[in-house]
């Protein structure tokens, strides 16, 4: 069977802690190497990212069709002592995320049929999570991200009715829920959705759809939604339908 290829992509900032997992958990995928292909971005790190990643890239050069890893600094460095969930930083971090994302996507996709978004901090997820996640067909769809099984969602990006549903509240349905919004832990993307100009907004985006939040908790007013949330909707303005998974769960550190 000629599998359809994958593009697995990955920002990265600061993540050397992270990347001994992370590539433990991509040597484990069963689903084959030569369909595969890896892009990295590390922007804005403080630490040895990016020759890390080169390490480890370099260990694995047959693993993968192709790999590719690039640089691109946005001078975003979060204040010391400070979250990077503290409310007040959410708009410029998720900003530069976006930026993040979408340089990477113009970088390093090329014939593939498929971009599988995979967050570096995830620390578990079945190894034919890239099957399992193709077998539905759904031109975005991601799994319920969790910190521990059975727990309550991680990723609050993912929402549908105003912000107030989500995955955790919907286990042990018909499998499938519809979601107004997504999150980037893990997140599958057809890729002609992408050349089309499906992106992360680098900006409030939807000011006037019928499936942005009411009152956007940051700002007080319906003003849109940004990065993977601002996705959800403009995937939605150009026909396309996101999906979630409420039973495949994939953890958090």
């Amino acid at each position: 069977m000629n599998r359809p290829l994958v593009l697995i992509l990955t920002p990265v900032k600061d993540a050397t802690a992270h990347l001994d997992r992370y590539f433990e958990l991509l040597d484990r995928l069963t689903y084959p190497g030569d369909r595969l292909s890896l892009g990295m971005l590390d922007s804005d790190s403080t630490d040895n990212t990016i020759e890390a990643v080169r390490e480890r890239l370099a260990l694995r050069e047959s693993r993968w069709r192709r790999t590719g890893v690039w640089q691109r600094d946005f001078g975003f460095h979060l204040p010391k002592n400070q979250h990077r969930w503290a409310p007040h930083l959410q708009i410029p971090r998720r900003t530069i995320l976006a930026k993040s994302r979408n340089h990477l996507l113009m970088r390093a996709l090329d014939d593939e049929a498929w971009v599988l978004w995979i967050d570096v901090d995830l620390i578990d997820y079945p190894p034919d999570i890239v099957e399992r996640l193709l077998a539905y067909d759904k031109p975005i769809l991601q799994p319920h991200c969790v910190c521990r099984p059975g727990g309550p969602t991680f990723d609050l990006n993912a929402w549908s009715q105003d912000g107030t549903l989500h995955m955790d509240k919907q286990r042990g349905g018909p499998g499938l829920v519809r979601l107004d919004s997504v999150g980037g832990t893990m997140l599958l993307v057809a890729a002609d959705l992408h050349r089309d100009g499906l992106i992360f907004p680098p900006f409030f985006y939807g000011a006037g759809s019928s499936t942005i939040r009411r009152r956007h908790p940051l700002l007080g007013r319906a003003a849109g939604e940004i990065e993977t949330e601002g996705l959800g909707i403009m995937a939605r303005d150009m026909g396309a339908q996101c999906w979630g998974l409420p039973d495949l769960e994939i953890l958090h550190g």
